[in-house]
């Protein structure tokens, strides 16, 4: 017997796990012959068309006769260039994730009135319910802030007189205050996991009506509230570059496919954070920084470019690190040359790396991107043109800013929450029908059997003397 709460015999679990794989196997010649687009990617690798969005687009290719021409990567906001958005920001010295917010969810950028106004909105939204703090957060702590924070989205509902109300004006105030509050959430489920689970001193510092978003996790987060102009900056880009990227990620398509059934906002921006915590989506980033610390500790001179490739040899022939084979945070679905993103927060990081007294780390990192695309062909045999990604950077700019592993893919939903609410209030516009895609069966009728003639599967048969017992 094993020791749980449930009086599973010993072996049973493994004996189902058997039973499931001999029945449950699909040929892949099966995709190819009925033509399935596996993971909704056609045979070229581009996207199956499943819908229009004038939220955002992400190029990184041409397609030339049916083959994919690599170009350097382009993303816009709305029809605005990203690096244009970042640039005037940066220019003008101010931070720029709520107005990036602005224009993904209402559709224009604002002027200055409008956005300070916005601005106040969102501070005099960002305090939690009376007492939510306590009993839905701190008083059920996780260790996987995604958890908490995917529990705590559907814990809003009740306190929402109109939570079900699928109007644009409802759906609007929702997604304010969702965006709202989403910082304030990730910061307080941080502290309850340090916490409980790692036995530290609890800060719960109240947010700031008059700070930024950035500003505010910094400030709920660091025990003395603390920060830099640089760091904070920093980390508003961040938010801004992760805001949105297209209606076919994942965790969007997932906001898509809830709302399209009618669902409330809660039900649907909670599906979408437990997409966004899937290792393939949004954890990518910590895979990254794992890497990174292994490389830096298996590769003894980080000038030496021949043993930095020797070691990535090693990796991508499933020699080293995580034994997949993969060099994280390089490469991507859509970008070819380039990931814009990545390219503006690899751009803006160096000015703290050499703060804080990391640019042997950056240049580390840039010599390990300067060389994996030709190691990647070498070991792989692959000619796919790959490039650096936001994630490659992204983990490497949160540990500069003494944010904690736990917290960045939180940080990643704190900013995709802008685009999620954006893709549902043009999915309850424009949509109309229910997402549902078909799905080839891939079983033959069968006869049914009468219980007397099924027989018993031998990994069954060892193990049904002892449930015998135990009932």
């Amino acid at each position: 017997m094993t020791e749980n709460n449930f009086n599973i015999p010993e072996g049973y679990i493994e004996s189902l796990t058997a039973e499931y794989k001999k029945h449950n196997n699909i040929p892949k010649s099966d995709y190819e012959k009925y033509g399935v687009k596996k993971g909704l990617r056609n045979s070229d690798g581009t996207g199956v068309l499943a819908g229009m969005t004038k939220i955002c687009n992400v190029h990184g290719y041409l397609l030339n006769e049916g083959e994919r021409m690599p170009i350097e990567g382009e993303l816009t906001y709305r029809g605005y260039n990203i690096a244009d958005l970042v640039d005037n920001c940066i220019k003008e010295d101010r931070f720029g994730f709520e107005e990036i917010a602005y224009l993904l969810m209402i559709g224009k950028l604002p002027s200055r009135e409008e956005l300070a106004e916005f601005n106040t909105v969102i501070g005099s939204m960002r305090q939690l319910p009376d007492y939510f703090a306590e009993d839905m957060i701190l008083r059920l702590p996780s260790r996987n802030i995604m958890s908490n924070l995917s529990r705590a989205v559907l814990a809003l509902s009740p306190f929402d007189n109109r939570a079900d109300d699928n109007s644009i004006d409802n759906n609007l105030r929702q997604s304010l205050e969702l965006f709202a509050r989403f910082p304030i959430i990730i910061a307080y489920a941080y502290q309850a996991k340090k916490h409980f689970y790692d036995k530290e001193s609890l800060y719960m510092h109240f947010p700031k009506p008059e700070l930024s978003t950035a500003e505010n996790i910094l400030h709920i987060i660091r025990p003395d509230s603390s920060y830099t102009e640089e760091e904070v900056h920093l980390l508003d880009l961040a938010l801004m570059l992760h805001a949105e990227h297209g209606g076919g990620n994942n965790s969007t398509f997932t906001t898509r496919v809830l709302t399209s059934s009618g669902t409330d906002i809660y039900s649907a921006i909670a599906g979408s954070v437990s997409s966004l915590k899937g290792p393939k989506h949004g954890g990518a980033n910590i895979k990254v920084v794992e890497m990174m610390n292994d490389i830096k500790e298996n590769v003894k001179n980080w000038d030496d470019e021949n043993e930095i490739a020797e070691y990535l040899r090693k990796i991508l022939r499933k020699e080293a690190f995580d034994k997949t084979g993969l060099i994280y945070g390089m490469g991507h679905a859509i970008y070819t040359l380039s990931d814009p993103r990545a390219v503006l927060l690899r751009r803006s990081a160096e000015g703290l790396a050499i703060e804080k007294g990391r640019m042997d780390e950056l240049k580390l990192m840039d010599k390990i991107a300067s060389l994996a695309p030709t190691l990647f062909a070498e070991v792989k045999g692959d000619k796919k043109v790959i490039c650096p990604n936001v994630d490659y950077y992204s983990g490497f700019v949160y540990s500069m800013l003494g944010l904690p592993v736990e917290m960045y893919t939180a940080l990643f939903a704190t900013s995709r929450v802008a685009g999620w609410c954006a893709h549902r209030a043009e999915e309850l516009s424009n949509g109309g029908r229910i997402i549902r895609p078909a799905y080839k069966s891939a079983v033959r009728p069968k006869e049914y059997v009468a219980m007397e003639n099924r027989e018993t599967s031998l990994e069954s048969a060892s193990i049904l003397s002892e449930i015998k017992n135990m009932f």
